[in-house]
């Protein structure tokens, strides 16, 4: 009898101590990538169960509705716990990078591109100004916004890259750019 208390009483603890020690609630987390600038919508979030400090900026999912149709500050992957600095003005370029465009033509660049995709800018197979073969990069960037054009000639791909990078590809000649898209992490 004495040894059955005892396992009651202990089971008991555990599971006080595990709901106590928890401080689980309900938050908000992104269903999916989402870029700068888009406004959040319903099928963008879904609610998950974590263990919360109380000193963590997370949005809870009772707030779900004072966030949809936010604009979103920055580029977030899927998976993303939502904190209330992910909304507002957008918050591009990052300290120490600069965004360049870049025009490209079909075939110059992966045609399921999209925000947020590592890639690689190359300088495509030219001549120099004395005739001679020139090739130049790689130059890791990140892309920002992917502007399909309404004809065949060229899209326009905004990235994002260190400073000193995108002065040497805004100076490369139009057109003559190709993007090599880069596994997640993989640069």
């Amino acid at each position: 009898m004495l040894g059955a208390l005892l396992v009651v009483l202990c089971a008991g603890g555990a599971v006080i101590t595990v709901l106590e020690g928890g401080h689980r609630q309900s938050v908000l987390a992104l269903v999916h990538d989402v870029a700068v600038g888009d406004l959040l919508h319903a099928q963008d979030v879904r609610q998950v169960s974590v263990s919360v400090d109380a000193d963590m900026d997370v949005v809870p999912a009772d707030r779900e509705a004072a966030v949809l149709g936010q604009p979103l500050a920055y580029s977030l992957p899927a998976g993303t716990l939502l904190s209330s600095k992910a909304f507002g003005a957008a918050q591009l370029p990052e300290p120490g990078q600069a965004l360049v465009a870049v025009f490209v033509k079909p075939g110059q660049y992966p045609p399921q591109l999209n925000s947020g995709a590592p890639v690689s800018v190359i300088l495509s197979a030219g001549t120099n100004g004395s005739g001679q073969p020139s090739s130049g990069g790689p130059w890791p960037a990140t892309v920002v916004t992917v502007e399909p054009s309404t004809s065949d000639q060229a899209s326009v791909v905004a990235l994002q890259m260190p400073v000193a990078s995108a002065l040497q590809v805004a100076a490369l000649p139009a057109g003559e750019v190709s993007l090599v898209a880069l596994p997640i992490g993989g640069r």
